[in-house]
């Protein structure tokens, strides 16, 4: 006689619900997407990352000078949108990009509020020298994934971006439960 200590269970392959009857039906948490997006980044920067570190970058910043590579210079807000930074967060790596002489900063002759960011040659010289080990690690994914398949991989990926686009409709989301005022 099996006997089950967990507050789950199983109702069909893949799907959870909570012992007591709850009618909310999750997919099971080894399936879900966003999971299984990030167990796969992490996947992929376990490569990356000691190469970075061996030159002093975050992960983070590692994103600003790449992206800083590809533009002359770029303002802050669309920085931050490029790189999928919050701005404060942002805000604290340019600063400490700043004061290591990897980027330039300067405000908009337009509007003084908006700070415009670019790659300084120091910065571009960091992101050549750790540039050929990215490369090196992407060959070794690309030889152990295949070509063909990572083309693939990156389709699907930008397609599955531009479906989801838009907001999905899923109806009316609950209203949030009324809180009571803690009993003495």
């Amino acid at each position: 006689m099996e006997q089950s200590n967990s507050k789950e269970e199983r109702k069909g392959p893949g799907v959870a619900t909570p012992k007591g009857g709850s009618r909310a039906r999750l997919r099971d948490f080894s399936r879900s997407l966003p999971m299984s997006l990030l167990k796969a980044r992490e996947a992929v920067m376990r490569h990356f990352r000691p190469h970075l570190q061996a030159y002093g970058i975050t992960e983070q910043q590692w994103r600003v000078l790449r992206a800083l590579m590809s533009v002359e210079s770029i303002e802050v807000m669309a920085l931050a949108e490029a790189t999928f930074l919050l701005p404060p967060s942002l805000s604290r790596i340019l600063k400490d990009l700043e004061e290591r002489g990897l980027i330039h900063r300067r405000t908009s002759e337009q509007d003084m509020r908006r700070g415009i960011i670019s790659i300084s040659g120091e910065g571009r010289r960091v992101i050549e020298m750790a540039g050929s080990h990215s490369e090196a690690v992407y060959a070794e994914i690309t030889r152990r994934y295949g070509a063909q398949k990572l083309a693939d991989l990156q389709k699907m990926l930008r397609e599955l971006e531009a479906v989801l686009a838009e907001p999905i409709e899923v109806g009316a989301l609950p209203k949030p439960a009324e809180r009571k005022a803690p009993s003495d």
